[in-house]
């Protein structure tokens, strides 16, 4: 029987080798991301690592559908997908905005900070 933390390290490892299979930009955002994400919650609540944990895992499957785990080319062909207003419903503040500054990164615009 698997611990809760084996089952963590174990998904958390999962979506880094999935990475692998995205464009080297989007692997490093996607790795930074994930190991931000799992280090803010290692005290979460149960609770709120049930969700924590459901969400990670419908993510590797589906950057796992996306990417074509059974071999090159055997994926859907595109990466990422939509947001309901339900889903960032559930967001804090603070989520919406980090949410916002990601997908300015992964769209390579700028901050909008200018360097003096």
């Amino acid at each position: 029987m698997t611990t809760h933390v084996q089952h963590v390290r174990s998904l958390y490892k999962v979506i880094l080798r999935l990475h692998r299979g995205l464009p080297l930009e989007m692997q490093v955002l996607g790795d930074n991301y994930v190991k931000s994400e799992f280090k803010l919650h290692k005290k979460c609540t149960n609770e709120e690592a049930m969700v924590f944990m459901h969400q990670w895992t419908d993510y590797a499957v589906t950057i796992a559908n996306q990417l074509g785990v059974k071999g090159p080319n055997t994926g859907k062909g595109q990466l990422g997908r939509q947001m309901n207003m339900k889903e960032l419903d559930w967001f804090s503040e603070e989520q919406v905005l980090q949410l916002h500054e990601l997908m300015k990164a992964a769209k390579n615009e700028p901050d909008g900070s200018k360097i003096s």
